[in-house]
């Protein structure tokens, strides 16, 4: 574990009077081991989980996951798994495979009774422990808070969420790595399109694009003519006409951080309502970006935008928010919402965004990632966030 995570994660501990923090949420469980796990698939395989303690770390896994675990050095204390295996293990003087034997002869009947022994070798058995629910289905939940009937179970998934809010040097480096692939594969498609050209071809062109470039496409929506003013408009056959918007909302995961961008395009020249339209989103982001400065709430971010929108011509615009951290997970703690108090930190990366829809008529949306610096916020866009003219 990385000196920020452990650091993060103990004032989490002091903070809520907590003795251990377990998590199953598969972001969670990456956050404090490394370890890339399928947690969220809890409803086949009862799931995965991570401990933090003062005194060291331990993963809980399917015995089918710990093999990976182990054989690839996941830096932990321990390795509890449980769980049926039909592999066979190499007879081997090998360290690793030896350790690895001895874990899965060690495995426990399921999930909770894998926790609680990993509670036991990190020696907590008494004492107020925060577990995180959110990738366990309600009878594994059940099944937890039953087998640490012996501790006091609290809620662990806003400590876990707070430690995680300011981010490593590592992780900013991961997500501007992201957003960085998020916008080449974005140029490339918008290099490409013409007169014809269809939502699901432009959508099917950028998952290539990211995929090509080392990380994973997610969340690929690309809207033409009428169909941006859909607030989420799913790619289908439409295609790109002359003096039509088109709209594009993507993102990309890269080792395991995420990224997303939204831009804006009209194929020949915009109309003037197109530029004052966008414009006054321009001036949404920019006011929002302003009030992105440690201390100030999460709620100002959101008034500052609106305020500016309105006020350079989209006198109808309103929006409750405009936008939430991002990182392992593409929502994160804070929500940029009317009335969040929540301060902003130095360190955390946010996703800001200011969209416009009229529905039957016309949309626009433009993004821009920006992280939370003493001084205020430093964009990690490369690309411009005007108009973009389409030849």
């Amino acid at each position: 574990m990385y000196p920020h995570q452990s650091e993060r994660l103990s004032g989490a501990l002091d903070r809520a009077g907590l003795q251990a923090l377990v998590a199953t949420g598969s972001a969670n469980v990456a956050y404090i081991t490394g370890f890339p796990s399928r947690a969220d698939a809890g409803p086949i395989t009862g799931g995965s989980s991570a401990v933090f303690t003062r005194q060291g770390t331990a993963l809980v896994l399917p015995a089918v996951e710990a093999v990976s675990a182990v054989v690839e050095g996941t830096e932990v204390d321990h390795v509890v798994c449980y769980g049926a295996f039909s592999g066979v293990i190499k007879d081997s003087p090998d360290g690793v495979l030896r350790r690895l034997q001895s874990v899965l002869d060690q495995r426990a009947a399921g999930l909770a009774d894998s926790i609680d022994r990993a509670l036991g070798l990190l020696g907590v058995r008494s004492g107020r422990v925060g577990v995180d629910a959110t990738g366990l289905v309600r009878s594994e939940w059940d099944r937890v808070n039953g087998r640490l009937a012996s501790l006091e179970v609290v809620n662990g998934a806003d400590p876990l969420a707070a430690a995680r809010r300011v981010k490593a040097p590592f992780e900013i480096e991961c997500l501007q790595r992201a957003l960085g692939i998020a916008e080449e594969a974005l140029n490339e498609v918008i290099q490409t399109l013409a007169r014809g050209t269809t939502e699901r071809e432009a959508a099917a062109a950028y998952r290539a694009a990211v995929v090509k470039r080392g990380a994973e496409p997610c969340r690929v929506l690309a809207s033409m003519g009428e169909r941006t003013s859909l607030p989420l408009a799913w790619p289908t056959d439409r295609a790109l006409h002359p003096g039509e918007v088109v709209c594009f909302d993507v993102g990309c995961v890269y080792r395991g951080y995420h990224a997303r961008v939204a831009r804006t395009g009209v194929l020949g020249e915009p109309t003037r309502e197109h530029d004052a339209s966008y414009g006054a989103l321009l001036a949404g982001v920019e006011a929002a970006l302003e009030g992105t400065t440690p201390g100030r709430s999460a709620s100002h971010v959101v008034t500052s935008a609106v305020g500016a929108t309105r006020a350079h011509g989209l006198a109808r615009y309103q929006s409750d928010r405009v936008g939430h951290g991002i990182g392992l997970e593409p929502c994160e703690s804070p929500e940029l919402a009317l009335g969040e108090q929540t301060a902003l930190e130095a360190g955390e990366v946010l996703q800001i965004g200011v969209c416009f829809h009229e529905v039957g008529a016309v949309g626009f949306a433009v993004t821009e990632t920006a992280l939370v610096a003493m001084t205020g916020a430093r964009v990690l866009n490369r690309s411009a966030r005007g108009l973009i003219t389409l030849d």
